[in-house]
């Protein structure tokens, strides 16, 4: 996980300084619309966008995952209880048999 967020913060770096490398007047088209601009601005927005659609893409997933963590969290807990309750009738009923062999 960290080696993917270095390679995530390296490669953010570079884009920056490759944006901020090249501020030449622009202009783009995108179907019927005509946007002008630096050269600059127009890379910085494309990688923005392309962030904000990656974590929208990633998003359900990561729902996905916590809701199934929040599950197994309470399935843990459910069997630690049934656990201590298990235990503790083991142990009782050590305690009973230990004092009926003494009695004999």
């Amino acid at each position: 996980m960290i080696f993917f967020l270095l390679v995530g913060i390296m490669l953010g770096a570079v884009s920056v300084v490759f944006i901020l490398q090249n501020s030449v007047p622009i202009t783009v088209t995108f179907f019927a619309w005509q946007i002008s601009g630096s050269l600059s601005l127009v890379l910085f927005s494309a990688v923005m966008t392309g962030v904000a659609v990656a974590l929208l893409v990633l998003l359900p997933s990561f729902i996905k995952d916590d809701m199934y963590l929040s599950v197994i969290k309470k399935q843990k807990r459910e069997l630690e209880e049934e656990l201590a309750e298990k235990n503790r009738i083991i142990a009782e009923a050590s305690t009973v048999v230990v004092t009926e062999s003494s009695l004999i």
